[in-house]
């Protein structure tokens, strides 16, 4: 059976369920598989499955305690009718690039892929654990975690949801549709502070014990939606497999030959997700790692220091603001040998003095990494050309991710070919995307310019989008820093 240990203590016999449930592990490190699986089905196979069963195939592999009918039940309902794409993940193919749409489910953006179906691997986590606690997911947003994980757990019977973003941080679109949010168990508040701020002020509530019990005696136990929490990784992996069957279904490759991928990311987990795909038996060769200006983890690839005593940048690309890009250290875990002691003193490092040094050994394996990055300017251009010269609307962050893979290409000319993850609807980030395009938007207000994109797009307007401007206002909450445990507490009455 897989079990699962945390990246900075040796744990054992940890089932998966046990892991979903807690999240977060109590030294404050990640849960990881003790060894990736290896896939137990062919490559020629997965041509014969759509989503929902490729989905089965590569989740079981992970989550070996979850009964077949249970899992099944949690993939039939997150893959539904929400999605508004019966592929779940359909490829487009342009002149120059394939583009792995994410877009498609309730919110427009990738967290969707994980977030529709992590409130069903709770439910059934809890069952298994016989937990008679309510689950209380605690959430720090960039942006899109925020909304898809509202969105899955919003009047989930035996839940709450509390989701802290960034007051200043996130596009307008992004948060009209979380501070609209129905749902009874739903609290967002807007923190004065960054994206790391929030983070690490969730952090710091799942490690306090005092605070733990506190909220325990009120028959509460917290859990986590970000990609920290291993239920919402694992889905992730999902559809890298199902991009190699498109490529393969378009002729694009043949069966065996490899794959590139280009993953925009700043909390890493998407592209964390690659790797574990290329572990798992998936013919990856190499994982092109896109960053905005907050170009952290491209500084990390190129010199194996990780440094986030820098300035912070507010972008257009707004969910890749991240200078903490939690989900790494799942990564210095598996290429430092399963070298717990070695990977808690460098996140100790990372929260005394800001930066750590990877070894030379751990170095060289992330030969299979290339990082790059593109600024606010490059990103804008991007959209532009692709839009005029192959009628192709990228929203931002995937217009950084074909800027780094366009730089790839000239630098290597590598003949590979390529799977651009397009992590979001252009509609998410309407002010952005039509500036872009012309200059005569700048002035027109991000809810009317989705009438104008809707002009340059095929298509239905997508639900997500449908008058929300004109959506009442529910969540008024903004708070310091230091308030944010006191604001949990005061809504786990």
């Amino acid at each position: 059976m897989s079990l699962y240990t945390s990246t900075r203590k040796k744990l054992e016999n940890l089932t998966a369920t046990q892991a979903i449930l807690q999240g977060l592990s109590d030294e404050g490190g990640l849960f990881v598989p003790t060894e990736i699986p290896a896939v137990d089905f062919s490559l020629e196979e997965m041509l014969g499955w759509n989503y929902k069963e490729l989905a089965y195939r590569v989740i079981k592999l992970f989550f070996e305690d979850i009964a077949a009918q249970d899992l099944r039940h949690c993939i039939e309902n997150a893959y539904d009718e929400k999605f508004d794409d019966k592929e779940i993940t359909p490829l487009v193919t342009t002149e120059s690039a394939n583009f792995l749409e994410l877009f498609h489910g309730p919110t427009i953006a990738f967290k969707d892929m994980a977030l529709s179906i992590l409130p069903y691997f709770m439910l059934t986590s809890k069952k298994y654990n016989k937990e008679s606690k309510d689950i209380v997911i605690l959430t720090a947003t960039s942006g899109d975690t925020g909304k898809a994980a509202l969105e899955g757990f919003a009047d989930v019977e035996g839940t709450k949801i509390i989701v802290f973003f960034p007051e200043d941080g996130v596009s307008e679109v992004q948060k009209r549709q979380m501070v609209t949010q129905e749902g009874k168990n739903t609290l967002v508040v807007g923190v004065k502070g960054n994206f790391d701020d929030c983070q690490t002020g969730v952090k710091e509530i799942f490690a306090d014990r005092a605070f733990e019990q506190e909220i325990a005696g009120k028959n509460y136990k917290l859990s986590s939606a970000n990609s920290i929490n291993i239920g919402r990784l694992v889905p992730q992996v999902v559809y890298y497999f199902a991009a190699y069957t498109k490529l393969i279904r378009e002729n694009k490759i043949k069966v065996g030959e490899p794959m590139n991928v280009v993953v925009p990311t700043g909390n890493f987990g998407n592209i964390l997700a690659a790797y574990y795909a290329k572990h798992m038996g998936l013919p990856i060769n190499k994982f092109i790692c896109a960053s905005n200006t907050n170009k952290v983890l491209f500084d990390f690839f190129d010199k194996g220091t990780y440094d986030r005593n820098r300035d912070f940048h507010l972008t257009i690309s707004p969910s890749m603001d991240i200078l903490i890009s939690s989900n790494l250290e799942r990564l210095l875990y598996h290429i430092s040998g399963e070298d717990t002691h070695l990977v808690a003193n460098m996140m100790e490092q990372l929260k005394k003095e800001g930066k750590y040094t990877v070894t030379k050994e751990m170095k060289d394996q992330l030969s299979d990494f290339y990082g790059g990055y593109a600024d606010d300017e490059t990103t804008k251009a991007y959209i532009k050309k692709i839009y005029e010269e192959e009628g192709y609307l990228m929203d931002t962050h995937t217009a950084v991710a074909y800027a780094v893979y366009d730089k790839y290409m000239q630098e290597t000319n590598d003949t590979v070919p390529s799977v651009i993850i397009s992590t979001a609807s252009p509609y998410k980030f309407t002010s952005s995307v039509m500036t872009a395009l012309d200059d005569k938007y700048q002035a027109i207000d991000d809810f009317t310019l989705l009438d104008e994109m809707h002009t340059l797009i095929k298509g239905a307007m997508p639900k997500a989008m449908d008058q929300i401007a004109h959506k009442e206002i529910k969540h008024k909450t903004v708070c310091e820093i230091n308030e944010m445990k006191h604001i949990v507490s005061s809504f786990l009455v």
